[in-house]
C-alpha cells in the first residue's frame, strides 16, 4: 500500500502543477465574453498556442498516465477516492504558485474530504480476503 500511495502522491502533484499551469494559461487569454463560434474559435486559437496551457495539459496527461496505471493494480473504489488528497495539494499550490485566497472555511471543506478519503484508504486496510472456493468433489463418489 506504501507503494501505491507514493506513487500516487507523485501523480497527484503532477495533476495540482497541471491545474496551476492550466488556470495561468486561462488567465493569459483572457475571459469568454460571449458564447459564440467567433469567440470560441479565438479562445482555443489562443489557448492552442499558450506555454502555460500546453505545460498544464502536458502534466494533467502524465497524471492521467499514472492514474491509468493505479486503476490497473487497485479497485476503482479504492483509488477514484483517494485522488481528492490532490485537493490538498492543488490548494496548497494556488495559495503559493497563484496567491490565491484560500478561506478557513475553504480549508475546513479540503480537510473533510481528506477525512473521506483515510476512511477509504482505511476500508482497504480492513478488507477481509474472500473465502478460498470448496474443494472440488472427486468423480469416483
Amino acid at each position: 500500500m506504501t507503494k501505491l500511495i507514493a506513487i500516487l502522491l507523485f501523480g497527484l502533484v503532477l495533476e495540482a502543477v497541471g491545474v496551476v499551469f492550466l488556470s495561468q494559461g486561462l488567465h493569459e487569454i483572457g475571459e469568454v465574453k460571449s458564447v459564440t463560434a467567433g469567440e470560441i474559435g479565438r479562445i482555443i486559437v489562443r489557448g492552442a498556442g499558450n506555454r502555460n496551457i500546453l505545460l498544464g495539459v502536458f502534466f494533467m496527461a502524465c497524471f492521467f498516465g499514472v492514474l491509468l496505471y493505479l486503476l490497473s493494480q487497485k479497485d476503482v473504489s479504492l483509488i477514484w477516492p483517494l485522488t481528492s488528497l490532490g485537493f490538498v495539494i492543488t490548494a496548497l499550490a494556488a495559495r503559493l504558485v497563484r496567491h490565491e485566497e484560500v478561506s478557513a472555511l475553504r480549508w475546513t471543506g479540503v480537510i473533510i474530504i481528506v477525512i473521506g478519503a483515510g476512511f477509504v484508504a482505511w476500508s482497504e486496510q480492513i478488507k477481509t480476503p474472500p473465502a478460498p472456493p470448496p474443494p472440488a468433489a472427486s468423480a469416483h463418489s
